[in-house]
């Protein structure tokens, strides 16, 4: 388990200016339905950190797909988001066969009392095949995330560290009204390619040599911050 830093940065998102996401990255190999150890000690990490950072947005994303696990997390640690994959159309990803689950997932969450709780949401989640969706856009699955009552939606490139396609941004962007984070691959040496995005989830670059597995390298964080306060100036 470890926190990753999700740094907003223009304005209209405000609500994940400055944030944290909890996440349990290290569980590999990830399942589709993680045990309930999992969802256990997922909370008990959360409401530490909340206690910590009792003034800063947290959220929380439970590996893999287990996007009602995140929800009862977020609401029993006071967390303020979720990040969820398999919202709208199936695919494969490399846990096996995800599919969407956005019906399920709000109704969960009216059920259990947590609207309060934002739910931003994968669109061609990386680590996965789309041929099932070949034929669906990036921006009309933007469209049917945001039909579907998402907070907002996330793109990343194809894997963990791979930056997402700027045009693809841009195209979002124009699709929909809800935020767009972008959620992989960004450096010090590409976030001018993103300042059209309302959020940017930072994880790799943020390790030692910037590789997802490392410790949290704080020269990196501290020269990329500082990079940002620049261009939010």
């Amino acid at each position: 388990m470890e926190v990753m830093s999700l740094q907003g940065f223009v304005l209209g998102c405000t609500c994940l200016q400055d944030g944290l996401m909890v996440e349990n990255m290290h569980d590999v190999p990830y399942t589709v339905c993680p045990g309930p150890e999992v969802t256990a000690a997922m909370a008990v990490l959360s409401a530490a950190v909340r206690q910590s950072c009792p003034r800063v947005p947290l959220g929380v994303q439970v590996l893999c797909a287990a996007n009602q696990q995140a929800i009862a997390i977020a609401l029993a640690a006071g967390l303020d988001f979720i990040r969820a994959e398999g919202f709208v159309f199936s695919h494969v990803a490399d846990e096996g066969i995800i599919n969407a689950c956005a019906g399920d997932l709000l109704r969960y969450r009216k059920h259990i009392g947590a609207d309060n709780i934002q739910i931003f949401v994968d669109i061609k989640k990386k680590h996965s095949a789309h041929a099932l969706t070949a034929d669906v856009s990036v921006s009309q699955t933007a469209e049917a995330a945001q039909l579907f009552l998402a907070d907002g939606v996330v793109l990343t490139g194809s894997a963990t560290g791979q930056p997402a396609d700027p045009r693809q941004l841009r195209e979002v962007k124009n699709a929909v009204k809800i935020p767009v984070l972008v959620g992989s691959g960004v450096t010090l040496e590409n976030v001018g390619n993103y300042l059209d995005a309302d959020a940017l989830i930072i994880g790799s670059y943020f390790k030692k040599e910037g590789y997802w597995a490392n410790a949290v390298d704080p020269d990196r964080v501290k020269k990329f911050m500082e990079h940002i306060r620049k261009l939010r100036e």
